[in-house]
Formats: structure tokens, sequence, C-alpha cells
């Protein structure tokens, strides 16, 4: 590698954004198990504190299933606005060392201190200083990860979490991605992850052990991404203005849906979960998509544009369901359901993007699961 190619990415990654914000608000939640989300029968974990996630509560977990983990849980409805707040001091502690941003959600972003305004030379040192500055005027804590490319920083910022700091530098990157598991990789999803358990593949050096040709047969168009991945390569600079497309969920039932009413319960808790995603981000669309996936595995989509940017989830709401009875009654069960906003442009130039990868970054996984914003790690 060219000393002049590598870059000082620092991965800054909140830890347990949303729950620590609201036990941080309220005292009498402190060291208690705390999920932000719904507690009914249809609710959604948005996020979990980590005394919740010693029971095994976890992000977009049905509700009644995070309680059944954990009777003692304790809901607290969610507040964007606060979130939101937050986010932006925090975005405001970043541009004191560079104008290279690229924020994945409110929670979370890369950093390219390469040149930082601040002359401090050390991205190990700038990490610190975020960090204790998150702490000082925040009251939160951060962990981050610090490395020479993209790929690398995000993994690292997790190896040490909660409050913790991890540095790769460019002559440790294969081997300390060698050393993980698959399901680390971002893009690997449960799906991809099992394949790769049935072909041998458990670790990164599995991985790298594999050539690219049989990567691009076994994985497609991913083969490539992968194939780098194992190596430590990544080539994507930090991208201040990179916009998003669209903003959406899915959800994939173990068992079919085929009565009227189960596939209206199931597509209400989708807008749920898709609508609080549109509300963190700031931005507003003008087209809605509903995807739906049969027992057979053919899948159609059907989209509705009002004219008019979609600003209400009253209204995101009623065209989902308009167009989810377009196709009722269903003529055999249903395995998936999805609802995207698109055509976006930002309501808020102030606000925040809930950013994820670029298509590029790795397999689109996350797309047949649960595509519920990775938020708390």
């Amino acid at each position: 590698m060219d000393q002049e190619d590598i870059r000082k990415i620092i991965h800054v990654d909140m830890d347990a954004f949303y729950a620590s914000v609201e036990q941080r608000d309220n005292p009498e939640l402190k060291g208690k198990p705390v999920a932000v989300g719904g507690s009914s029968k249809r609710g959604v974990v948005a996020a979990a504190s980590y005394e919740a996630r010693a029971f095994g509560v976890r992000s977009a977990m049905p509700s009644v299933t995070a309680l059944r983990k954990c009777p003692d849980l304790i809901f607290v409805k969610p507040r964007f606005e606060a979130y939101r707040a937050v986010s932006g001091k925090i975005r405001e502690i970043f541009a004191r060392h560079t104008d290279l941003i690229e924020p994945l959600a409110l929670d979370e972003a890369y950093l390219d201190v390469t040149e930082d305004k601040q002359g401090i030379g050390s991205a190990v040192r700038i990490a610190k200083k975020i960090r204790a500055d998150i702490r000082a005027e925040t009251g939160l804590t951060a962990s981050a990860g610090v490395s020479y490319n993209k790929f690398i920083a995000k993994l690292a910022s997790d190896q040490n979490k909660p409050d913790g700091l991890c540095v790769i530098l460019p002559e440790q990157g294969e081997a300390f991605v060698a050393a993980l598991p698959v399901r680390r990789f971002h893009g690997v999803g449960p799906r991809t992850a099992e394949k790769m358990e049935r072909l041998g593949i458990t670790t990164g050096a599995d991985l790298r052990a594999r050539s690219e040709e049989w990567l691009q047969a076994n994985f497609g168009s991913s083969g490539s991404y992968l194939y780098k991945a194992a190596r430590g390569i990544d080539h994507r600079r930090v991208n201040p203005s990179r916009e998003r497309k669209s903003i959406g969920g899915e959800l994939t039932y173990f068992e079919d849906k085929q009565a009227d009413q189960d596939l209206r319960t199931a597509l209400d808790e989708i807008i749920d979960i898709v609508w609080g995603r549109i509300e963190r981000s700031g931005a507003v669309g003008k087209t809605i998509t509903l995807k739906v996936r049969y027992s057979d595995f053919r899948t159609i989509t059907r989209s509705r544009s009002p004219g008019h940017v979609v600003t209400q989830r009253q209204e995101f709401a009623a065209i989902g369901h308009i167009l989810l009875d377009a196709i009722l009654p269903a003529t055999m069960g249903i395995r998936l359901l999805g609802l995207t906003l698109s055509g976006l442009s930002d309501a808020d130039p102030k606000g925040d993007s809930d950013r994820t990868e670029p298509s590029n970054a790795g397999p689109e996984e996350e797309q047949q699961q649960f595509a519920f914003p990775d938020i708390e790690n």
C-alpha cells in the first residue's frame, strides 16, 4: 500500500444511543433494562439499553418477545427531536476536526481526518479528543474505530464497545480481518452467513482462502466485495454529500400470512418501523412502494405517487394500505412485506440523514431480512 494512499479514518458510534439518552434524561432509568419503542402486541424495540441486552433484548425485536426475555423491561416512547438535538451537538464536535463527515445515522459517522483542522496530526489523539468532548458536552459515551479505511474502521468501533477505542494500523488490517467471524462483516446478513457456514467459511481467514472467481460464482455481484474485504481492502472515500435514494423496511415471516386482516396488521407494523426511519432522516419523498413476496418466492411491487411530497404519517399509511388492498385477497400465502418511500428530498436542510452503506458496499442481505436501521451496537 502506497503511503500517499493511506487515509486516516475514524468511525464514531454512540453507545446504545436512544436508550442512553433516555437514561440520561430520566435518572430513574439508570442501571435498569430500558427499551425504546412500543409495548403493545404489535410493538417493536427500536433500541435497547445494555442492561436490557444482557437478557437478549435487541433492536428490531417484537416487544412481546422482548418482554418474555426480560419481564422487568421498561418501555419508553421514542423522542426523535431529543435524539436529533443530541446528534446535532455531536456533529458540531466532529466538525471541529474535519469537514469530511459521512453520517450513517443519527448516532454514527465516518470522519476522514487525514488533514485535520486543528493540526493534531494523530487520528488516535483526535478520536480520544472527540470521545472526551462527547462525554463532557452530552453526558453520553461513544466508541470509535481508527484505521486506514472505512471497512476496518467500522469493524474496529464495535470491537471494544461500550465506551471503547480500537486502533488498527495498515500493517495490522489483514490479520485483524482474518480473525473475525464473517458475521461481523458489513453486508453479511444471517442468510449469507448461514450459506457461508455450509460452505465451510466462518472467519475472515476462511474467506481469504477462496478465489475471487469462486466467491463470484457462489455470491454473485458481492463476490468482489467479499474478496477485497477479506484482505482489508476498501477504497471508498468518506463522502459528506452522499444522497440516499429511498427509506424502507421489510419483514420476512416464519409462517406465511394470507388472511386480509393479518396482512393489514402486518403492514401496520412495517409502517411504524419505516415512518420512524423517515422521521429520523429528516427527509420527505414522493413515491411509496409496496413489496410483496409470495410463498412460491414470486415477488411483486406496487407504487403510487400522490403528486406531492409525503410529510405526514397518516398519508404514508393510507397509501400503503391502498396498495395492499389492491392485491387482496391474497391467492396464496405471503412470506414477505415491505414498504419504501423514494424520490427523497431534505425536509430540513439542517436535519440528519439516516444513511446506510452504498449498494456496492456489500451483499444486500439486510433487505431480505429486517430492514431496520442498525442504530444500536
